[in-house]
């Protein structure tokens, strides 16, 4: 049997990288295989494309600090890791595989960021493919461009009700061509991988509980195409966990070590979009950042987080679950023991899955909270 541990995003944007993820390495340490989301590039360019709020490049190093806490894989499909261009792409692929990590989700072509990362453990070889949802397009890879692999989802806006310039109801779906395309790859990876893993970055920011309406539908689809777990990020928020055909979906593992300072500028300091969006947000999301972690711009609800695990045999997947974790004042995620700690994250697990509609009759077994995969949603 293996066990493959899980988390959200990752970014490494602070000095010495190590210490924050210094509480969780031994538990990463412990998994035969541990992925997670590198959420910007890792470069020492300069440049900067991106038309949205930029990330900017963290330290390469950074990643060696990664795989030095016992992380093996890492996920590059998403919305941030194309703010530095071509250059950033090739450059965080580069310097990824020079820790020793086996990359996924973005390349020089499409071909290569929907290529899987594959490892072996045990006997087992565990495939991870990865998939940006959420835009902005020029992040994408196509055949003579470097991007990442990604589900098109497509939004539609629909005005219900006499009041002209009202709130409108917001329909979400993934192209049907782009779906199929995701679950093409799964079914290949699923023909010489005794382990497929989907990783989709996706879901609504800042935002408690919510889930949106393509999301359910994208993860399922990833199932019924073979993979054995779909694990979410992007939303820097929980969200709650659906088993579908007995594979677990975790539709938001929410914020892991996410320190920059990039969103939080100081008076008089940061670009005019870095500064204007610090002012959006809090009319988007009701919230500032806690002036006393400047390096964590984030809800204060998401510092609930957690580190999936899931196990395996040859017969497939035989248990899932998570342990909860708490963001310390430094911004590190420290796992929890028993105790009201514990069952403070535990709980707020649930209540999210819950108000998404899906079962959670999870059973607690020392610190790990364990996902009835016998239940479908």
């Amino acid at each position: 049997m293996i066990t493959v541990a899980a988390v959200g995003d990752l970014i490494l944007d602070e000095p010495d990288p190590a210490s924050f993820l210094a509480p969780s390495a031994p538990l990463l340490r412990a998994a035969d295989v541990a992925v997670g989301h590198v959420e910007v590039p890792h470069s020492a360019t300069t440049v900067q494309v991106s038309t949205d709020v930029p990330a900017p490049p963290a330290d390469p190093a950074a990643l060696g600090a990664l795989a030095d806490a016992g992380f093996d894989v890492v996920t590059l499909a998403g919305n941030h890791i194309y703010d530095a261009g071509d250059v950033g792409i090739a450059d965080t692929v580069a310097h990824a595989r020079k820790a020793g990590l086996v990359p996924t989700g973005a390349g020089a072509n499409l071909d290569e960021a929907t290529a899987p990362a594959v490892v072996e453990r045990g006997g087992l070889r565990v495939g991870v493919l990865s998939y940006n949802c959420v835009g902005p397009r020029e992040s994408w890879a196509t055949s003579r461009k470097p991007g990442c692999a990604y589900v098109h989802v497509l939004t539609h806006y629909e005005l219900d009700h006499a009041s002209p310039g009202g709130p409108p109801r917001v329909y979400t779906f993934a192209d049907p061509d782009s779906l199929e395309r995701m679950a093409a790859d799964v079914r290949r990876l699923r023909a010489e991988a005794d382990v497929v893993l989907v990783a989709l970055h996706k879901g609504v920011g800042h935002t408690p509980a919510a889930v949106a309406m393509y999301e359910s539908p994208v993860a399922r689809a990833a199932i019924d195409a073979g993979a054995d777990a779909v694990l979410g990020h992007h939303a820097h928020i929980m969200r709650g966990i659906e088993v579908h055909r007995g594979r677990p979906i975790f539709h938001g593992l929410g914020n892991f070590v996410t320190v920059t300072r990039a969103l939080t500028p100081a008076e008089g300091t940061g670009s005019v979009e870095t500064r204007a969006w610090a002012e959006r947000r809090k009319a988007l999301y009701g919230f500032a950042p806690d002036p006393d972690m400047p390096y964590y711009p984030f809800h204060p609800e998401s510092r609930n987080t957690v580190l999936a695990l899931l196990r395996f045999d040859a017969g497939g997947i035989v248990e899932a679950g998570y342990v909860p974790c708490w963001i310390d004042d430094r911004g590190r995620p420290v796992p929890l023991p028993e105790g009201p700690e514990h069952r403070g994250v535990d709980g707020y697990v649930r209540s999210i899955t819950e108000a998404a509609g899906w079962d959670a009759g999870f059973t607690v077994r020392g610190a790990d909270v364990l996902v009835p995969l016998g239940r479908t949603a």
